[in-house]
């Protein structure tokens, strides 16, 4: 099993840095605000040898009573309990705070392994900095600066010294990548809580709660899942701040490296040109896609039926993916989304023989022909596959240039049915053959008629 580093430390004393530094990624949003992480948030990394687990934790304040301060203060609490190694970071600038003691009792108290981490020394003198955190009775504090990454090897080291190496080998398969995508306060949160049957990620009732793109490690019945909890995407009108711009963008990046997205939409509002704005970002970026209905409970038989044909009408270019109507709150109804997700999942990474692609495409053919182009008609001879996650079919022939769209959404529906591919969008790529005596066959001719 790989340790887990978990960094603790009140906010805005360079946690997301830090954790970006340790897993040499950007994957945690940093900016100079407070309160800027509120989940836990989970990466890898590797030094030599051993490779290991680091949790990013929202700014620690322990005597927070109510809203989200607490709710994050619970997050951070939860990440000591299943921390092999607890990296206290405090701020060299600011000094020794009240707050800071108050912290530090907390983690000696929990019993694990504790390294005092003192962040923004960079240009300093490490011994005068460090002077006064001696006071905090968590050993000897490591002068750090994880924005320049000096002293971060060192503390590293210290890290994971109890621990044996491992090679690549031993590292677990993180399985399928399943974003939860949605507007705002859909049930985004509520739902990944309720398949981990933990409070895993903050449930609050404001809209643009979740900020960051949490990744969360998840296992049912022995396979592997990485579950990702998305911000809500709101329209670019009504993003104000820099900080919600930031989450968009992360949203966006979540969905492009995602296997599949489970699209939420809420059935106490109806269906949005949002929600049809986002279902057609994930299908440009090919991904393979579950709906998930969420606030069914919340709902009368009426409004259930408009919802439905909401759904038919604004959604209508979903049809290859199921749709599931569920509360995320009870869990009613979600048991059948791991399974879409797994359905979702082969298909956008299935493979296709060539042979088999030909027949289909020659079938599709002689069932509607191509329209013609002037005195033409486009000739498809054969096909084969060019990639998975989304399936890319591409088709060889003559004049492919000249398909209209619309008979290329045929072909695409017609390989999806042929090959029981549910849940994932389809790709077509046309390569037309050229005749490589075409441009010296004229000049001969001509030439020929002169002579006569």
């Amino acid at each position: 099993m790989k340790p887990t580093l978990v960094i603790v430390g009140r906010p805005n004393v360079g946690k997301s840095t830090l954790f970006n530094r340790l897993t040499r990624s950007r994957d945690a949003l940093v900016a100079d605000q407070p309160g800027l992480t509120r989940d836990r948030h989970y990466g890898h990394g590797r030094l030599g040898n051993k490779p290991y687990l680091v949790v990013d934790t929202g700014g620690f304040e322990p005597q927070a009573k109510e809203g989200i301060v607490k709710e994050m203060a619970l997050q951070a609490e939860a990440a000591i309990a299943e921390a092999d190694v607890l990296i206290f970071v405090v701020d060299v600038r600011t000094g020794l705070t009240s707050q800071d003691k108050v912290i530090a009792d907390l983690l000696r108290r929990s019993g694990r392994p504790l390294l005092l981490a003192a962040n923004k020394g960079e240009g300093m003198d490490r011994a005068v900095v460090s002077a006064e955190f001696y006071e905090l009775g968590c050993g000897a504090p490591c002068v750090i600066s994880s924005a320049h990454g000096e002293g971060v090897r060192e503390l590293v080291e210290l890290a994971l010294a109890p621990f044996p190496d491992e090679s690549e080998a031993d590292e677990e398969s993180a399985g399928p990548r399943v974003a939860i995508a949605g507007r705002p306060n859909v049930g985004k949160s509520t739902l990944i809580n309720t398949l981990l049957g933990e409070d895993r990620v903050i449930a609050f009732d404001m809209p643009g709660t979740t900020r960051d793109a949490i990744e969360v490690p998840f296992e049912r019945n022995g396979r592997a899942y990485t579950l990702i909890d998305t911000a809500g995407l709101r329209r670019k009108g009504r993003v104000f701040e820099t900080i919600e711009k930031f989450s968009v963008i992360k949203t966006l990046q979540a969905v492009e490296e995602a296997n599949v997205v489970v699209l939420m939409v809420d059935a106490t509002q109806e269906i949005s040109d949002q929600d049809a704005h986002i279902a057609g970002f994930i299908i440009d970026a090919g991904r393979a896609l579950v709906v998930a209905v969420n606030k069914w409970d919340a709902v009368d038989d009426y409004r259930r039926e408009q919802i439905k044909l909401d759904i038919t009408r604004k959604l209508n270019f979903l049809g290859f993916a199921r749709v599931h109507y569920v509360s995320a709150l009870k869990g009613q109804g979600i048991a059948g989304i791991l399974s879409s997700v797994d359905k979702a999942y082969a298909a956008a990474m299935a493979k296709m023989s060539t042979p088999k692609l030909t027949r289909v495409l020659i079938a599709a053919v002689e069932k509607q022909t191509p329209p013609r182009h002037g005195a033409f008609r486009p000739k498809l001879r054969y096909a084969h596959q060019g990639g998975s996650n989304p399936p890319i079919i591409v088709i060889h022939g003559n004049a492919l240039e000249h398909i209209p769209a619309s008979y290329t959404r045929y072909l695409e529906r017609y390989f999806l049915e042929a090959f029981k591919l549910q849940g994932t969008p389809l790709r077509i790529q046309y390569k037309t053959t050229t005749n490589p005596f075409a441009s010296e066959g004229r000049p001969a001719k001509q030439k020929l008629r002169r002579e006569k």
